[in-house]
């Protein structure tokens, strides 16, 4: 088997349990670097690892990150166990170098953790089927439920003030005032919209800080490419890429799934007649998580559902619209215009979802 990989002294942290047989760069994900390590074992079977350098440029707290992982992962863990399952398939694990650490660090000061790979499972890209969707829906409402009893407040910040909405459109308007790239004369209706809806921004922030909402252990990044399913039955099994682990808000996670699947188009599409909100599948989403996570979660944050559908949307397109001010430097893009296009997409799916928003607070009530 072909090896691509030439950092002998990070393989030697681990004790792999046999011979590595190769080591090749592994599924598709932009910010850290990821190998599958296969590994040939003394009784002629074989097991797969998965390798990850952390990109401490975005994490700088390598530590407390995995200490968040660690915390998290051991909690599903014997939960798992409790309920008579197989954590290795429900949750990740992490493998302690043979110093017993949770990551090790090279000379170059690169940070590298293992997990066991998850076997006889598929990562979907985008979602296929509406039960597809379903299934994420599960799985994350299942995270949040068996995390419930977690004390979110012990949670490290690896990326402060994430999902912090009110800063995001503090930062947006400081990128506007600055206008390095000349560029504000030509987004006049995307600014508009933005400042519109400033009241909105801070709605979700003032219910925690009045202490009406409780905080909770949130993934952060809750795309489906972030569940593994089951090859053979499509159950979403196992909540992976848990860099993003922080103390949040239920809504949240919910309102970034419903941003990221409950549409048909692509983030960047530039024909925004193509751009609608499917609500269709925000049922089909609502109705999984709840059933999933419902009954640890209070009344008032399945009220808050609907809000977090909207302000995840409306902050995401913030911040490209942001970044398109400031000259396209945060978030990679590969043509002219695409940081703009993809904050009008998500402008269009707010815009949708407060029209039809009466629809989607009875749904929320219809699972409730």
């Amino acid at each position: 088997m072909e090896n691509r990989f030439e950092h002998a002294d990070v393989l030697a942290a681990w004790n792999w349990g046999g011979e590595v047989a190769g080591a090749l760069p592994y599924g598709e994900g932009h910010i850290n670097a990821t190998h599958c390590i296969y590994v040939q074992l003394p009784d002629g079977d074989s097991r797969r690892y998965i390798l990850q350098k952390i990109n401490t440029a975005t994490f700088t707290d390598p530590d407390g990150l995995m200490e968040n992982i660690c915390g998290v992962t051991e909690y599903l863990r014997k939960q798992a166990a409790q309920r008579g399952e197989d954590p290795a398939r429900v949750t990740l694990q992490v493998i302690p170098t043979v110093d017993g650490k949770p990551y090790y660090r090279d000379a170059e000061g690169g940070c590298w953790r293992v997990y066991a790979f998850v076997e006889d499972t598929v990562c979907l890209q985008q979602v296929k089927t509406p039960e597809d969707f379903y299934q994420s829906a599960v799985a994350f409402g299942n995270f949040q439920k068996q995390l419930a009893g977690y004390p979110a407040a012990t949670l490290h910040e690896t990326i402060p003030h994430f999902h912090d909405t009110p800063r995001r459109f503090e930062n947006f308007e400081k990128a506007l005032a600055a206008d390095v790239m000349g560029r504000a004369k030509d987004v006049a209706d995307e600014i508009a919209f933005v400042r519109t809806r400033k009241a909105d921004c801070a709605y979700m922030t003032d219910l925690l800080a009045a202490g009406k909402l409780p905080l909770r252990v949130t993934h952060n990044d809750t795309k489906l490419n972030n569940i593994l399913f089951d090859k053979e039955s499509g159950e979403g099994l196992c909540v992976i890429d848990l860099d993003t682990v922080m103390p949040g808000l239920a809504a949240n996670d919910f309102g970034d799934s419903i941003r990221f699947g409950a549409n048909h188009s692509a983030e960047d599409e530039p024909d925004l007649s193509k751009v609608n909100f499917a609500i269709d599948l925000f049922e089909i989403y609502t109705k999984g998580y709840l059933q999933a996570a419902g009954d640890a979660f209070t009344p008032l944050e399945k009220e808050t559902l609907p809000w977090g559908a909207k302000l995840m949307t409306l902050e995401c397109g913030i911040r490209f619209l942001t970044d398109y001010l400031e000259g396209d430097h945060y978030f990679h893009t590969t043509r002219p215009g695409q940081n703009l296009d993809r904050a009008r997409t998500q402008f269009k799916l707010v815009q949708d979802m407060e029209g039809c928003w009466d629809q989607m607070e009875a749904i929320v009530k219809k699972y409730c």
